[in-house]
């Protein structure tokens, strides 16, 4: 089973992002889940959101996890929340930054040794919506780490996803 999570702050699209990878993956003929733990949060407030994806249904329902990849949408959280609670040795961590992964290792050392990507998904997304929800920006990267999906078959569905924008994407 591939388990992913999100950190994010309530408003960043972290939810949204969750949903739209299960409903992607689920025109693949897998089983996905998608929910997020965020409890009264208001916009600005640190959030989690999960994904699970597998060949047969997913009984586990629960949000603790030790995740294939962790995403992290706020930079801020990188540093200031425990990122790597619950990781594998193989977990890959994509994070959204506009530090290099050396910079951001330096801040945050429980990031060494592990596999991390960085990518500036706010400036992609302020560049390209001229809003910063960094959660498609976040996908993109993630499809080109894991190489799950063809780009261009990913980039399609995530047009019907998000509907409203589709020449952005």
């Amino acid at each position: 089973m591939l388990e992913i999570r999100w950190h994010s702050r309530a408003g960043q699209g972290a939810v949204t992002g969750a949903k739209g990878l299960a409903d992607v993956i689920s025109t693949t003929g897998k089983h996905v889940q998608a929910f997020a733990f965020y409890g009264s949060a208001k916009r600005g407030a640190a959030m989690t959101a999960y994904n699970r994806v597998d060949d047969k249904v997913i009984m586990n329902h629960e949000k603790y996890m030790k995740p294939d990849y962790v995403f992290v949408i706020d930079p801020a959280l990188a540093i200031t929340t425990d990122i790597t609670i619950n990781h594998k040795d193989s977990t890959k961590y994509i994070i959204t930054t506009h530090m290099s992964t050396e910079e951001l290792i330096k801040a945050q050392p429980k990031l060494e040794g592990k596999d991390v990507y960085t990518v500036d998904c706010i400036t992609i997304a302020n560049e390209t919506i001229g809003r910063a929800i960094p959660n498609t920006p976040m996908l993109g990267a993630f499809m080109k780490v894991s190489q799950m999906y063809d780009i261009e078959f990913f980039k399609e569905s995530m047009k019907r996803v998000l509907g409203k924008l589709p020449q952005k994407i």
